[in-house]
């Protein structure tokens, strides 16, 4: 029997590469844009895994961990994001979820958070992005929220327009 995934996420395009991603390693995928979708689709096929995008219109990814739980408490939820922080990663995990990463993740890495169990100690990963791609990444996450707009990302990101452009035109070495 192949392992079955549930993955949540509105970006179409993400959410294609991941399904492209777990069928190639063998798993049957189930991917939907919504919250409310994942919900129909958890009670007619209870999936093993379910990959839930934190931030989506409607239900919140964390408000989603919940019903799926309650649908099936055997299932691996992690949820997935584009904006990590500590708070959400503690109320994550507090809900039931298995872990809790932030994009762009490897497909590895999510095969990896799915071995978990609860309470489990976890490997510490080969490499991790350097604090100064951690920033570039959020800075331009933040930027293309804004459609581009320099002077609402600056305010935002609480920074003068010129500091942000500075930091745009650095490039941080990827690891």
């Amino acid at each position: 029997m192949k392992p079955t995934v549930l993955v949540v996420d509105d970006d179409a395009r993400f959410r294609a590469m991941l399904t492209r991603a777990f069928e190639t390693r063998g798993w049957e995928v189930t991917a939907v844009a919504s919250g409310e979708e994942a919900l129909e689709a958890a009670r007619r096929e209870s999936p093993e895994h379910a990959l839930v995008d934190l931030r989506m219109p409607g239900m919140s990814g964390l408000e989603l961990v919940d019903q799926l739980l309650a649908i099936d408490a055997a299932t691996h939820v992690v949820l997935l994001t584009g904006y990590g922080s500590i708070a959400t990663a503690v109320e994550a995990v507090r809900r039931g979820a298995v872990d809790y990463l932030t994009k762009p993740a490897e497909i590895d890495d999510i095969l990896r958070a799915f071995q978990k169990k609860a309470g489990e100690a976890v490997e510490p990963p080969e490499s991790v992005p350097s604090l100064a791609r951690a920033e570039w990444e959020h800075i331009n996450r933040v930027l293309t929220d804004c459609d581009g707009n320099i002077s609402q990302a600056a305010r935002l990101l609480g920074l003068h327009r010129r500091t942000l452009q500075r930091k745009l035109s650095k490039y941080p070495v990827s690891r």
